[in-house]
């Protein structure tokens, strides 16, 4: 899981600009949703790793298709 939390918070650095107390709330943040899905039974290190920044670009609206220019026509 610690893996996970790490590979995570290395590309979610790589793709957001923020200060160091932003990336160390957002590890808070991401090592709690990650720890829910691990002891709700998932424990493949890839969908891990995906799910949590999938779950960090969307608390920081950087996943919003309608932002990024798709509207569905």
């Amino acid at each position: 899981m610690q893996a996970a939390i790490d590979r995570i918070m290395q590309t979610y650095d790589l793709l957001a600009n923020q200060t160091a107390a932003a990336s160390a709330e957002a590890r808070e943040k991401v090592t709690d949703y990650v720890r829910t899905l691990f002891e709700a039974g998932e424990k493949d290190e890839n969908r891990l790793a995906v799910c949590g920044l999938t779950y960090l670009r969307q608390l920081d609206g950087s996943s919003d298709p309608v932002k990024a220019g798709y509207t569905g026509l």
